[in-house]
């Protein structure tokens, strides 16, 4: 008598093997690394900026501060009496107006040099990067007084040269803000050209040779390949040229000498100051210091949705 003994057969487990199991981190961990940075951000910046909001919201002037009169809580009655105000509609044009002259004139000088980078000898390369580091480190202060002296109309070298003899270019509104303009140039684009020169530097040579052997010239390749390869570095050096330009005080009070013949070249950086310490209404220049950070807060998020469209690129 014979009996079938039959094997049970171990379960088949479907599915790749299970992993070893991994040490799991808590969730507040990487909180945790950020702690000492966010501490010290805090300090510099909320604290500033809940001052900044929280004087716009009262009456704050040199009565209040030196204690002859209670401080008196006026809503959004600062941000009423400034939009009221014509001079600030007038100065808020000119400021988006003078910035966008500056980003553009900055972003065309510095992507033009960049370009010149890729195609000069390793000595006149280095030469235009140190000159061009230079104007970079130059303090702004410094920078705008050895301007105002070359265009001085008495002792400058510039209208010798060009022959305009006494011709002053901080009387007229257009030639001083032209004036600055050059000078905010001049510091800014080192910035675009050595950032704009690192992205060209990354584009395989093959695709710039290939364009030169179909005859592309330089400006066709820099329109048709290098600026839609570079574009995610372009986003940033404009949106960075945007906020830097957009809040310039030095160089406008300095070389205008606060603003201008009758205030005509007052950006809004220059006219919260004024506001605020020639005039004692501290109040109305938080109210203008805020109007600011919204504008650049609303620029600054633009630039982050920007780069999260072009996340792959980056």
């Amino acid at each position: 008598m014979t009996h079938d003994i039959s094997l049970a057969e171990p379960p088949v487990r479907k599915g790749p093997p299970p992993a070893r199991a991994a040490r799991r981190h808590p969730a507040w961990t990487p909180w945790l690394y950020l702690a000492p940075a966010l501490v010290v951000l805090a300090g510099l910046l909320v604290y500033p900026i809940y001052q900044l909001g929280l004087i716009s919201f009262l009456e704050y002037t040199q009565a209040q501060v030196s204690g002859g009169e209670p401080t008196t809580f006026q809503g959004f009655g600062n941000y009423a009496t400034l939009f009221r105000d014509e001079q600030f509609w007038q100065v808020l044009l000119a400021t988006v107006l003078f910035a966008g002259a500056c980003v553009v004139t900055t972003l065309a000088v510095g992507c033009a040099l960049a370009v010149l980078l890729t195609r000069v000898r390793a000595v006149p390369r280095l030469a235009l990067m140190l000159a061009a580091l230079g104007a970079w480190a130059t303090p702004a202060i410094t920078g705008s007084t050895v301007w105002v002296f070359l265009f001085d109309p008495d002792f400058g070298p510039v209208n010798k040269v060009l022959g305009l003899g006494d011709f002053s270019w901080t009387y007229g509104r257009l030639s001083a803000f032209a004036l600055v303009m050059l000078e905010v140039v001049w510091c800014s684009f080192p910035f675009v050209m050595v950032t704009v020169y690192a992205g060209i530097r990354a584009v395989p040579a093959e695709v710039l040779e290939a364009a030169s052997l179909d005859g592309a010239s330089q400006w066709r390749i820099w329109r048709s390949v290098l600026a839609p390869m570079l574009r995610p570095i372009l986003v940033v050096v404009t949106i960075q040229s945007v906020i830097w330009d957009f809040k310039v005080f030095t160089q406008i009070y300095v070389m205008t000498n606060g603003g201008g013949i009758a205030g005509q070249n007052l950006v809004l950086n220059v006219y919260a100051y004024q506001k605020a310490f020639a005039s004692s209404q501290y109040s109305l220049g938080s109210a203008i210091g805020v109007v600011m950070l919204l504008i650049l807060l609303a620029v600054t998020l633009v630039y982050l949705r920007l780069l999260r469209r072009q996340g792959e690129e980056l």
